[in-house]
């Protein structure tokens, strides 16, 4: 994909981590995602891809759902426990409903049948970061364990944090990522002073 096609903004310089024990996909995979212009680490197990979640930060992830030493289920964990929860795709030839309904609730935003077809990948990655993600997860998990008005300010304080740095401190810049006036933006940021 070049840059000036539609939904090259997606994937100029993200980093993906490739979680597939197959190691012709787990290659074809790597592939695909570099010829988008990602950085990409491949890995074949749970193991492996708890030790790339633990050296840093990605932006997207796709991973197996059986893997040989666990399933997504235990990356879809760790991931989450990232500062910044990435956009995932569950791949499978032989899914169970329980794992591929918990791993909906967890967040996974797409799932592909294998044997996986490049278009269809391609379709469903540009999908999948297009679309907002789904918070209802983490909101499901912080009741009983927070208030609503300490997660509407948790919510207001990532997101007003995340747009700054996306901005590179441009107020402006950031109230436009954020759908909000200017005047606003400066409002929530005095309130945090």
């Amino acid at each position: 994909m070049r840059p000036h096609e539609p939904g090259a903004f997606y994937h100029t310089m993200l980093r993906w981590l490739v979680v597939e024990d197959d190691a012709r996909l787990r290659r074809a995979l790597h592939e695909a995602l570099e010829a988008r212009g990602a950085e990409v680490v491949a890995c074949a197990s749970v193991a492996e891809a708890h030790r790339a979640l633990a050296d840093g930060a990605f932006q997207g992830i796709i991973a197996d759902v059986m893997l040989p030493d666990g399933n997504a289920v235990d990356v879809v964990e760790r991931a989450m426990t990232c500062a910044v929860a990435p956009t995932i795709v569950a791949i499978s030839g032989s899914a169970s409903p329980a794992v591929s309904f918990r791993l909906a609730q967890m967040g996974v935003r797409s799932f592909l049948a294998k044997p996986l077809r490049l278009e269809e990948l391609e379709r469903t990655i540009d999908d999948a970061l297009a679309r907002p993600p789904d918070l209802r997860p983490q909101v499901r998990a912080a009741v009983g364990r927070a208030s609503i008005q300490d997660v509407e300010e948790q919510v207001r304080t990532v997101m007003v944090d995340e747009a700054l740095a996306r901005a590179g401190g441009n107020r402006r810049k950031a109230a436009k990522l954020l759908n909000i006036s200017r005047q606003l933006l400066q409002h929530i940021l005095r309130r945090r002073s």
